[in-house]
């Protein structure tokens, strides 16, 4: 059985909490929080489970195995250092740390101490984003042109980072699982208009074989949008991920260009074929993360999502942070 103690009990934690608890594998056994009415709720509803507003409480218990950190990032790196020098496996919310240098340090420490890191990449977890996972690897789509992704709504407005802190790193984290390479440049632009901080942001990001990614990501949308093209060589899809059923659908449909011998004579042929909804697995992501995260620790085994993942999609955020101050100017990664 992982013991585990949960800092940061706001908004994600008592997903976390309630999911460790239903594995079997693990449990938890302190919740911490520096809000006193956040505590109340946890306790009421899990009256075993010890309290603290002293994160050192968890971070230095010798009852404690591993430590999920869902807190603001700016707070990441000090909280998931100290629990890896206390021998302690690490769960971070995303975006895993503030900068790319950071989540170096933390990456290094773990391999040191030979414990897990995993980042808190939910939508790798689902059954859209493992069904696309498994059709890029089938090569059902057949060599990948581009990725496009719409996630905007009207708030949650963050005080401590921009939209693209807190919205991209869901598509960064599937783009980086889906493609399976490294980003070579990055382009951002937005603009903020209430806070400070840019509630408005586009990016653009640069593969590898001339695929390209694009995100548009907005806490000023009207209507919620939650919307990913991915266009191939055989096939194309589209992600809804707000569809209730049909969440997928791919599209067999396509462009071919037959060049003769003067280029500027050459022939497109477009190909129009049948649309087909592939069944995606309905099954709780969270769940499926955090069982997950548990059996790397008892198998020893680095997990798919872990600190080098995290920092891959850190850098990128970092790279669209400079391009974003100079108004879209290309930042090499």
């Amino acid at each position: 059985m992982i013991r585990v103690g949960v800092i940061g009990y706001g908004y994600w934690g008592p997903n976390i909490v309630r999911n460790l608890n239903s594995l079997g594998c693990a449990k938890v056994v302190t919740v911490c929080d520096r809000r006193e009415s956040a505590l109340a709720r946890a306790k009421q509803a899990y009256p075993g489970v010890t309290v603290t507003q002293d994160e050192a409480e968890v971070l230095n218990s010798p009852e404690i195995d591993a430590v999920a950190v869902i807190t603001p990032v700016w707070t990441h790196y000090d909280l998931a250092e100290q629990a890896l020098n206390n021998g302690k496996h690490v769960f971070v919310e995303k975006p895993f740390t503030s900068t790319a240098e950071q989540g170096e340090r933390l990456v290094e420490l773990a391999e040191r101490k030979g414990l897990t890191i995993m980042v808190d990449h939910t939508f790798l977890f689902t059954g859209a984003v493992r069904k696309i996972k498994q059709l890029v690897d089938e090569d059902a789509l057949g060599q990948l042109y581009y990725y496009d992704s719409m996630r905007v709504n009207l708030g949650l407005f963050q005080h401590d980072v921009n939209v693209l802190w807190d919205l991209a790193p869901h598509d960064l984290a599937i783009m980086d699982y889906v493609i399976g390479m490294e980003a070579e440049a990055v382009v951002a632009t937005g603009a903020g208009h209430l806070n400070g901080h840019a509630d408005v942001a586009f990016m653009t990001i640069y593969f590898p074989n001339n695929v390209i990614a694009h995100l548009n990501v907005n806490w000023l949308s009207p209507v919620k949008v939650r919307t990913t093209l991915l266009g191939g060589e055989k096939k194309m899809l589209v992600w809804n991920d707000l569809e209730a059923d049909e969440k997928l659908k791919i599209y067999d449909r396509g462009v071919k260009l037959q060049t003769t011998e003067n280029v500027y004579e050459a022939l497109v042929s477009y190909r129009s074929g049948d649309m087909w909804s592939p069944k995606v697995e309905a099954t709780e992501a969270l769940k499926l993360e955090l069982g997950y995260f548990a059996e790397c620790i008892e198998k020893g085994e680095r997990p798919f999502n872990d600190g080098l993942a995290g920092l891959r999609v850190v850098k990128m955020l970092e790279a669209a942070e400079g391009s974003l101050k100079r108004r879209g100017e290309v930042v090499y990664a």
